[in-house]
């Protein structure tokens, strides 16, 4: 197949995920304003908690069998790859860069976190349903394909909320205690130079208080040398309440996150399956309402990350180096890297030869940053100007580089 077919085929699903986008900046521009900020809100609430779920539940319980757990295996280990290098790699556009402070976890998050969901499930189906597209029968393409990508979208809500969540919740809190410590050792010392001796005076007196071991009516002196001593599993729940509280249990189990556990359980346990998978089980109408719900995700994703990035335009004063590191991290550094590891696995046969599933995986090496990014910044309220200018860049050089990276991958898997 030549690379002006392939090239073609990959630049339509773009195309079609730029024009909805396009569609979404322009709802929510101010003169329109259909998608004002509180719509939005409203409507990531919904796809959030109802949408993505259903879309995940429906997918993975269609697909997943014991035999496809075990040709799966690697998608975990690739995920976790990518935000190992990428976290690596933004390390490195932090030493370079030099952002500020309550920055510089954010600089991380966005080298590291990919939109391991959203875009692969926009993707993917488009690229199956096109004429020249290399994975075959199109109908089996879209199916496995959205399993593939709702898989990778549960992974990458794991790592994004207990991995990425954590180094931005550090970074934050870091520069906000160099900020109160530097405050407060100034004030300190203000202090300190007015009144010199006013430490000095004992709280209680000697001669006030008879505290004299000769003295006969003298005070008991009481000593608390000893504190009470808790138990093994006094101290273990301590610490597992600490973690939990460090690591947000909460947000690590998103709702995309639960939908993956219950797609994989409807899959996998014969009874449950039986009674809701197929055009003869009992409950096939509970499947199907799924189905029908996760559908409207894909187009209601595409409007509000076009929405979203809109507050992109707006923003101004956010250095530049940082975002030119960013996107060379994403767009050169992580697609090269990411072949090399894939294709090395394929070669150990670690990787099962669907080449649906090799273009997946190499495609996760590939995708602009997570959109929750702009979420995580929101719940500590820094960074948040900086991360929509981010995103702005960084979804507009992807609707080239994504062309030309499915472009490549779909060649080297075909």
């Amino acid at each position: 197949m030549g690379l002006l077919t392939l090239f073609v085929t990959s630049s339509m699903p773009v195309l079609k995920v730029l024009l909805v986008t396009a569609v979404g900046s322009l709802l929510a521009l101010d003169y329109v304003n259909i998608l004002t900020e509180d719509a939005r809100k409203h409507i990531n609430t919904i796809v959030f908690y109802v949408l993505n779920p259903a879309l995940i539940i429906g997918n993975l319980a269609k697909t997943i069998t014991y035999d496809s757990m075990v040709q799966l295996w690697f998608m975990p280990v690739n995920v976790f790859l990518t935000f190992l290098i990428g976290s690596l790699l933004g390390w490195l556009v932090n030493l370079i860069t030099r952002p500020p402070p309550h920055l510089r976890g954010l600089v991380i998050g966005c080298c590291a976190a990919g939109n391991l969901g959203n875009i692969l499930i926009i993707i993917v189906p488009a690229v199956c349903k096109e004429k020249g597209s290399p994975f075959g029968d199109p109908s089996v393409c879209s199916t496995y394909g959205m399993a593939y990508a709702s898989l990778s979208m549960a992974m990458g809500a794991i790592f994004l909320w207990g991995y990425v969540y954590n180094i931005v919740r550090i970074s934050v809190e870091a520069s906000s205690v160099d900020v109160n410590g530097s405050s407060a050792s100034e004030h300190t010392s203000e202090t300190t130079a007015v009144k010199p001796e006013s430490m000095t005076e004992p709280l209680l007196s000697p001669e006030k208080y008879n505290t004299s071991q000769d003295s006969d009516d003298s005070l008991p002196c009481t000593r608390f040398d000893e504190t009470k001593q808790l138990g093994f599993t006094d101290k273990l729940k301590q610490n597992a309440v600490k973690i939990s509280r460090k690591l947000n249990v909460k947000r690590l189990f998103a709702p995309s996150t639960n939908g993956a556990i219950v797609g994989f359980l409807v899959g996998l346990v014969p009874m449950l399956r039986n009674s809701m998978i197929g055009d003869e089980a009992p409950l096939r109408v509970i499947e199907d309402s799924t189905m029908m719900m996760g559908d409207a995700a894909v187009p209601v994703l595409t409007l509000i990350i076009g929405a979203n990035l809109l507050k992109g335009l707006r923003a101004s004063g956010v250095q530049k180096s940082m975002i030119l590191g960013i996107i060379f991290v994403r767009y050169i550094a992580l697609p090269i890297i990411g072949t090399l590891v894939v294709r090395t696995a394929v070669k150990f046969n670690l990787v099962h030869a669907d080449p649906l599933y090799q273009f997946v995986l190499l495609l996760q090496f590939a995708v602009p940053p997570a959109m929750n990014m702009g979420t995580i910044t929101q719940l500590f309220g820094k960074g948040e100007t900086e991360c929509s200018v981010i995103m702005l860049w960084t979804y507009v050089c992807a609707t080239i580089s994504l062309t030309l990276w499915c472009t490549f991958f779909m060649w080297l898997v075909a």
